[in-house]
């Protein structure tokens, strides 16, 4: 009997979802930055085995968007808990209002949810994880609790040997060799958008999107081509994403190609360009030319 089932992962901003996401998968399918709101986009990675194959699906982090793109995040998030058939409610601290918010959404579900305690290794020992799990006692009725650190891999086994428990009988969704179902474009947009996260200040990372203008595969020179549009809200983010003397566009430009060639395996010529389209965030002809929304 083969079983598969798709499984999201869910919880608010900066939790360390994306990290699950690599983790439970064995390699980097997701962008990962200290900065909130990293993940913009519904992210599928595919762990497959002769008798099962689990779909994560990496989400958004839910809060209360206050910008037109925001809410088209958090949509993103909510949509996802109805077409699944577990949940992985990732949490890092003592519970709060913020949490709140997402667990009235699983109200209703009918579907095994399962705490998720991240970023173990923070934390003062069994004290302080049971002090967290103590927290979310009494707000909903967890199938099963998991303390783990995706980032030093502690316990990540322990999660998948559970899910299988709960898996569904089902088809082999995607091929056993894939691992996510991002295009190379958008792996490529998200990898640019990744380094910009890492290496600028708070004005800049959410008011930054990045578009793949084109994709030449240039035979002569064995490389690929890549043009990519960086657009910002105003003038002074331009400034400072460029730098001085262009060294900070350089230098995000040369991680984010050995990054692409690294993940992709392949070889890049990274074009960049930078341009402002004031207010962007909340205009839903952008937001939807830039890949978000409906």
């Amino acid at each position: 009997m083969h079983k598969s089932g798709f499984i999201a992962i869910v919880g608010k901003p900066n939790v360390g979802k994306s990290t699950l996401l690599n983790a439970l998968i064995g390699q980097k399918v997701a962008i990962m930055s200290p900065k909130p709101q990293t993940t913009r986009h519904r992210i599928t990675g595919v762990l497959s085995a002769d008798d099962y194959q689990m779909i994560f699906v990496d989400t958004p982090g839910m809060h209360k968007g206050r910008d037109l793109l925001n809410k088209a995040i958090d949509k993103v998030a909510v949509s996802s808990l109805k077409d699944v058939d577990m949940v992985l409610f990732v949490v890092d601290r003592m519970k709060t209002a913020a949490e709140d918010f997402i667990i009235s959404y699983f109200k209703g579900l009918k579907k095994p949810i399962f705490l998720v305690v991240n970023k173990i290794d923070e934390l003062d020992g069994n004290k302080g994880i049971d002090e967290i799990i103590m927290s979310y006692l009494g707000t909903y009725d967890f199938d099963a609790y998991f303390p783990v650190s995706a980032k030093d891999l502690t316990h990540i086994d322990k999660i998948k040997e559970s899910l299988i428990k709960y898996l569904p009988e089902g088809p082999k969704y995607f091929p056993p060799e894939m691992k996510s179902d991002q295009s190379q474009t958008m792996m490529m947009s998200e990898l640019i958008r990744e380094k910009i996260l890492y290496y600028t200040e708070q004005e800049i990372p959410h008011a930054v999107a990045v578009v793949i203008e084109s994709i030449y595969h240039n035979e002569e020179h064995g490389q690929v081509d890549v043009s990519a549009l960086i657009v910002v809200e105003r003038p002074t983010q331009k400034q400072i994403l460029i730098g001085r003397g262009g060294d900070k566009i350089k230098h995000i430009g040369t991680e984010a190609r050995k990054e692409i060639n690294r993940i992709l395996d392949t070889k890049i010529h990274l074009t960049i360009w930078v341009k402002v389209k004031k207010d962007w965030r909340n205009r839903p002809s952008d937001l939807k030319a830039f890949g978000f929304g409906e």
